[in-house]
């Protein structure tokens, strides 16, 4: 009864040397999230902040990106 389990002990550790190592594949979706998604979110907050300030707003194109100008909203929004 030994030499059975010294068999299948032997068996076992040659079935585990001879299973392929498994590569995890990174997926093209997982590259879409990381990637693709985010940036489509900056793209949309930038459309929309040209679309609210230049369109509804009827301000210039220029203004939207000064600093001064999302402060002066941010008072008007949060002011006491």
């Amino acid at each position: 009864m030994s030499r059975e389990k010294v068999k299948t002990a032997q068996n076992a550790e040659e079935e585990q040397q001879q299973q392929p190592v498994k590569r995890r594949r990174i997926k093209a979706w997982t590259i879409i999230q990381w990637f693709l998604i985010p940036l489509l979110l900056v793209a949309a907050l930038g459309g929309g902040l040209v679309v609210g300030y230049v369109i509804l707003g009827k301000k210039e194109l220029s203004d939207v990106l000064l600093w001064s100008t999302w402060k002066h909203v941010y008072d008007l929004v949060f002011a006491p």
